[in-house]
């Protein structure tokens, strides 16, 4: 049996009278890619913000290893072991790929916040930012200013400073948007590379990625969850096909 990393039970959340989330409930296990697809206004970005705390569910639970997390902000989740990325990239622009990798390493130091801290912490911030450049690939790319590497570097980059704050859950929001194929490919060899220690919620559009990496596929429509299942179990649903797969195969959002 594989370990539950993050489970989250019955989680709803309404704007107004609208439930963007309705009743999902999920489990994402260690060594596991669990991949989450659906049309736009699913609710699947909406269920990677209440996930990672960026909003608070109306009603449900949350819970990271045997940690209730409901509720919880977003700093304190990240510290209970959770990572994610988000669909715009969010790095330091005028900053080298170092710089912004370490910077995500030292927020993991004990007292991070104070000048004056032993010199292991910094150590240790270091060691996590080498070991996250090296798993995402860019050891020549540590001195290159992340604002002038190409798009998809910065998306490894963003992964790499998740890396570095040592999560056992991470959560990716369409981190294949806007890339080439090649890019694309090295991404999709970085993931798996990284499911290995880690728990990898994917909310992607990409459905090739999905079905090539994913080891488990939430379907998603209008807040709901329309199936949970094997990649082959999700392709051969008629109920998804007819949902999402069939009618909005290219669609995008």
């Amino acid at each position: 049996m594989n370990e539950v990393l993050l489970s989250a039970r019955s989680l709803t959340k309404r704007f107004g009278g609208l439930a963007a989330v309705n009743d999902v409930s999920i489990d994402l296990l260690r060594n596991h890619i669990h991949a989450v697809i659906g049309p736009n206004g699913a609710g699947k970005s909406t269920l990677t913000n209440l996930l990672s705390g960026d909003l608070p569910p109306t009603s449900g639970t949350i819970a990271i290893g045997d940690m209730n997390v409901t509720g919880w902000t977003p700093e304190k989740i990240s510290r209970q072991g959770l990572g994610r990325s988000y669909q715009k990239t969010n790095i330091f622009l005028p900053f080298s790929v170092w710089d912004n990798v370490h910077l995500a390493a030292q927020s993991r130091a004990p007292q991070a916040h104070k000048w004056l801290t032993n010199a292991s912490n910094f150590i240790a911030a270091r060691a996590r930012t080498e070991t996250a450049i090296e798993l995402c690939g860019l050891q020549k790319r540590v001195k290159s200013i992340a604002g002038t590497i190409s798009h998809g570097e910065q998306r490894q980059l963003e992964i790499a400073m998740t890396l570095a704050t040592e999560p056992q859950v991470i959560l990716l929001d369409e981190p294949l948007a806007g890339m080439g194929h090649e890019e694309s490919l090295r991404m999709i060899e970085l993931l798996r590379g990284l499911v290995a220690s880690h728990a990898i919620l994917l909310v992607e559009h990409d459905m090739d990625a999905v079905f090539s990496i994913a080891n488990m596929v939430t379907v998603m429509v209008n807040g709901r969850v329309l199936m949970t299942g094997t990649p082959e179990q999700v392709r051969a649903s008629q109920e998804v096909q007819e949902a999402y797969l069939g009618s909005e195969e290219t669609h995008h959002g």
